[in-house]
């Protein structure tokens, strides 16, 4: 099959286990996993996504949120319903992974066809060397805060030997591959957990009720764009490559069980972090300031010095937890938007890609906050319009994937699929047109449809609700439901080469 290796690591311990055969490069790309080395259960997904997601950044979401002019209780409600809803998304494309055993831009393939796959491969590449780059360059200023708390650093030598090192375990992490990534997950999420239920217990005292539920309440448009706003950097962000563990699965686990594990995993510590960050930033103005500029670094000016170390660990961690499944999976959506070479090196590619940027955040730039919330709100349009094909064509299909034919131009699937590829680039225009990124002067073209849809134009009510994604979403959902059916019950109608209906 073009484009995929043909040689495997052998067969798979039972992911997060921890045990089995000693740890070497995964050699899998693109290719589908075998039925040997597909083990485990679904309740072992808890790890990875847990892992990924236990990271302090969760608390300055909570900064984040008030940010959009709404009270503790608004916020409490978006953050709520954004969390738990975008990775009960996750959820479902997750189940694609069981099915199908290939990287979640493999599996895309039966929607967009095999090379009108790699326009939404692309984008998913963008965005996980993204946020990869973000979680970098946020561990390597949180490192640098607290050496300089502790008066061992924090200047530009500092940064520089905290870059190069978190960087190294990250690029080991994301080339290694799934193997490592699963018995990594396990430890960080046992450390990170424990760390950060001892740093609420000891901020916990910096909690003002009074102060908090006095913040003062903010409009309809002010709760949906916080809403969108945490939909888009927590399960949105990672929907791109939900089907990138669960692969390893047996086609026959209970599909509930995928679902369940991976939204319990991944929304359990970001809702707990979520409140926690609510009740610290609404208690004091200043740190709600401060973490905007440096959202890991700021909370640690509350903290007690003896447990500034502590602190860094687990702050790191947290963050290289969700940087690594980030160049893991960055990597196989490179090799799905054409790149011929092994997974290893496409994940060193994005390594250095991922150093490069973090450089210019940690040394250049000025405005994290604004930066951050425009690039999760602009692709984050692009990712939802592929998000709502994708579930529509799972809705849709009632058998197994092909595993030939997902790389095959010829195939069942075919070359091009114009349906969705023209659904997601207009509703990709259409959501552009409903968001607004201000604090990001290079992004002030977006919401040119503010005005005409008579939103009150770029800066009345609605122009920081983030429409744009949620109409997205809904556009290509029900655009793909009403015009795909046909095509999808035509591939399912041809003999199959592998399974025959999917287990349930």
């Amino acid at each position: 099959m073009a484009g995929t290796l043909d040689s495997g690591p052998g067969p798979e311990p039972e992911p997060g286990s921890g045990s089995g055969r000693q740890l070497q490069v995964e050699t899998h790309g693109l290719d589908v996993i075998g039925d040997a080395e597909r083990k485990g259960s679904p309740r072992q997904l808890f790890w990875p996504w847990f892992g990924a997601n236990v990271s302090i950044l969760g608390l300055s979401y909570g900064s984040f949120a008030l940010g959009f002019g709404i009270s503790f209780w608004q916020a409490l409600i978006a953050g709520l319903v954004g969390i738990i809803a975008s990775f009960l998304l996750c959820g479902f494309i997750a189940v694609a992974g069981k099915r199908g055993s290939a990287p979640t831009m493999v599996l895309s393939r039966a929607a967009y066809g095999v090379r009108g796959n790699r326009l939404p491969s692309a984008i998913s590449w963008v965005l996980t060397v993204g946020w990869e780059t973000v979680l970098t360059a946020l561990a390597t200023l949180a490192t640098a805060t607290v050496l300089g708390r502790l008066g061992w650093g924090g200047g530009t030598g500092t940064k520089v030997v905290a870059l190069i090192l978190i960087s190294a375990l990250v690029v080991v992490g994301g080339v290694m591959g799934f193997d490592l990534i699963m018995r990594l997950q396990t430890v960080i999420t046992v450390v990170t957990g424990v760390l950060t239920l001892v740093y609420i217990g000891l901020v916990a005292d910096h909690i003002h009720w009074h102060t908090v539920s006095a913040v003062p309440g903010g409009s309809a448009e002010e709760f949906i764009g916080a809403l969108v706003f945490l939909l888009t950097g927590f399960g949105l962000g990672w929907v791109n490559a939900a089907a990138d563990y669960s692969r390893y699965l047996p086609r026959r686990s209970s599909t509930r069980g995928v679902i369940g594990w991976t939204t319990v995993g991944a929304s359990a510590a970001p809702v707990v972090l979520l409140v926690f960050g609510l009740l610290l930033a609404g208690s004091s103005k200043s740190l709600n300031t401060a973490v905007a500029a440096d959202p890991i670094g700021a909370l640690t000016t509350i903290l007690p010095t003896w447990f500034l170390v502590p602190f860094a660990i687990v702050a790191v961690l947290g963050l290289v937890g969700g940087a690594v499944l980030d160049i893991y999976s960055s990597g196989l959506a490179l090799l799905s938007a054409g790149l011929r070479v092994p997974r290893y090196l496409a994940a060193l590619f994005d390594g250095v890609l991922m150093v490069a940027g973090s450089v210019y955040i940690v040394f250049f730039a000025n405005n994290f906050l604004g930066q951050f919330t425009g690039f999760l709100t602009t692709l984050g349009v692009p990712v939802a319009a592929w998000c709502g094909v994708m579930l529509a064509d799972l809705l849709l299909r009632r058998r197994a994937y092909d595993d030939l034919d997902l790389f095959r131009p010829r195939g069942r699937y075919g070359d091009v699929a114009w349906v969705p590829l023209v659904l997601t680039v207009v509703a990709t225009a259409l959501g552009w047109g409903l968001v607004t990124n201000a604090a990001a002067s290079w992004l002030n073209w977006q919401g040119y449809l503010l005005g005409p849809f008579g939103l009150g134009g770029k800066t009345g009510a609605w122009a920081f609700a983030n429409l744009g994604v949620l109409a997205a979403l809904v556009l290509c959902f029900a655009g793909y439901l009403l015009l795909a059916r046909g095509r999808v019950r035509a591939q399912e109608r041809r003999p199959a080469t592998i399974g025959d209906k999917l287990p349930v």
